[in-house]
């Protein structure tokens, strides 16, 4: 019988010649969970910012020439290995449900990265250089994808929030968090692009490694190039954070509103007399961190009164995190309020929380939520959102200021800025969490700070409140379930880095890239698809 070959689509040569294939699933599975556990500690409390690029390599490497079936399932695996330690704290005093649904609906995300991966596996095997970028692409658009669904997103695990101590973090005033991801899991698709061949090709392709592992390294450098500090730094102002405390943590902490007020009335009050004495500088602006006042102090005169005096005895406007009644029935409004001596408060220059959080401040979907869990229930009012960027006129200065789990949302942050924002204020409320989730969020200011150039601090009901310089670096930082008080003089930035000016452009670009990688996979899917059926005809 006569055989006739067929010529081969040349395209698909280099993806045909990729012998071997993926890694076996015993090693695969590992690896994957290995991944998340990886990453998990190049975030706070831990803090090994070099484990985020190995976390990445391993997820890559596992998931690599896979079906996208299993692609996804083990970026499922990853993700899940990752999350549900890292967001321990919201099973703190809500019971198991909150914390596994949110664990699993992270991981979710992660398992569409996982099948993106394996999906692009063409791509890596014909340009094999392109797997770095290709990987960093792939993780910035997970990341885009989980700071926007569902219900708004939460962004909490992004790679740039684990870089606090590296020099990626520079990185952040040029492309601000997008770019931070994306250089950090560039790095990591050099390291298991250096890593392949030498499993698969023997001991003469372990010099192959040695080109994309220094690269990787100088990834992670780079950012030292990058200048920081504040962006057209001007004036100084002298700003004091009072930590007042609450009689305990857990989410029955506001029934004592009347003692958490009185906490921070009387930590302001101590303050005043500690500068009258000369023993500390007298303050421009006072920061309470939110829910400070839970009794509305626009309706209770007896608590306007009580922040009165403590604005009066401190000289100083004070930034009241509090939470109002409506403006309708069954509603509420978590508010920044600027609470002037001797004026009270400047309703003008009071700043509503603008995302506020589903399932916790307010409740979509209340029926069908109540079939899953009655403790939705403890959400009496639903919190209603704010339609303005968060810049409050103090007088001495300008305040950015955002609520919360506000920090991790890039487009929020940079609002105040552009609003004309000379100093950012992250009022925070930890008594129902724990130290871990305190730290997480110390370390999106850290970002921030650095992607607008702008001095930074965070307020907390319980810890841990602190400084941020423009340069990243943390000041003054409190102990945590204690009250504290804590002073310094900061300069002041009126200029804009170049994050601040590109906004969501880089991360609307590198999302662009991943999604052109995707569809060029699909090309070359069905080319080699093509290929291999007429390869060969017998007759």
């Amino acid at each position: 019988m006569p055989v006739t070959a067929v010529a081969q689509d040349p395209s698909s040569a280099p993806v045909a010649r990729a012998a071997a294939g993926p890694l076996p699933l015993r090693v695969a599975v590992p690896a994957a969970v290995a991944a998340g556990l990886v990453l998990l500690v190049a975030f706070p409390p831990y803090d090994w910012w070099v484990a985020a690029p190995v976390g990445v390599a391993l997820l890559a490497a596992a998931v690599h020439r896979r079906r996208v079936r299993a692609g996804a399932g083990l970026g499922f695996l990853a993700g899940l290995a990752l999350f549900a330690p890292l967001l321990e704290w919201t099973n703190l005093h809500t019971g198991m449900l909150p914390w596994v649904l949110l664990s699993l609906s992270q991981a979710a995300v992660v398992a569409l990265l996982g099948a993106a991966s394996a999906w692009v596996s063409p791509v890596v095997d014909r340009w094999r250089w392109a797997w770095p970028a290709v990987t960093g692409v792939l993780w910035v658009a997970q990341e885009a994808l989980r700071s926007r669904a569902p219900f708004g997103g939460f962004p909490w695990g992004r790679l740039a929030f684990s870089q606090g101590d590296a020099p990626t973090l520079r990185l952040a005033a040029w492309g601000g968090a997008p770019l931070v991801t994306f250089a950090v899991a560039v790095a990591g698709g050099l390291v298991v692009a250096a890593l392949w061949r030498p499993w698969r090709a023997g001991a003469r392709a372990r010099w192959a490694a040695v080109g994309p592992a220094v690269a990787a390294v100088a990834v992670l450098s780079v950012g030292w190039l990058v200048p920081v500090g504040v962006a057209g730094g001007g004036a100084t102002v002298t700003v004091a954070v009072v930590q007042g405390n609450v009689p305990r943590l857990g989410l029955d902490f506001n029934a004592q509103r009347q003692a958490v007020l009185n906490n921070h009335v009387q930590a302001t009050l101590d303050l005043a007399a500690q500068v009258a004495a000369g023993q500390r500088p007298q303050p421009d602006l006072v920061v309470w961190p939110e829910n400070a006042s839970d009794i509305d102090p626009l309706r209770s005169a007896a608590a306007g009164e009580r922040i009165g005096v403590a604005a009066a005895a401190v000289r100083a406007p004070i930034l009241v995190g509090a939470v109002l009644v409506g403006p309708g029935p069954g509603q509420s409004q978590n508010a920044g309020i600027l609470w002037r001596p001797g004026a009270g408060p400047d309703l003008e220059q009071m700043y509503t929380k603008r995302h506020p959080v589903p399932f916790a401040e307010y409740v979509p979907l209340r029926d069908v939520a109540r079939m899953v869990s009655k403790e939705v229930d403890r959400v009496r009012s639903d919190m209603v959102a704010g339609d303005r960027p968060g810049v409050v006129d103090a007088g001495a200065v300008t305040v950015g200021d955002v609520i919360c789990f506000e920090v991790a949302y890039d487009g929020l942050v940079r609002d105040t800025v552009t609003g004309g924002a000379q100093l950012l204020v992250v009022q925070t409320n930890n008594a129902t969490f724990d130290v871990a989730e305190a730290r997480q969020q110390l370390a999106m200011v850290r970002v921030r700070a650095v992607e607008h150039g702008r001095a930074s601090l965070m307020a907390s009901t319980v810890g841990v409140s602190g400084f941020v310089g423009a340069d990243g670096r943390v000041s003054d930082a409190t102990g945590f379930n204690t009250r504290a008080v804590v002073s310094r003089q900061l300069r002041l930035g009126d200029g804009r880095t170049l994050a601040t000016r590109v906004g969501v452009w880089p991360e609307v670009a590198l999302v662009a890239v991943a999604v052109a990688v995707v569809a060029g996979a699909a090309v070359l899917r069905r080319r080699r698809s093509g290929a291999e059926r007429s390869r060969v005809t017998v007759g």
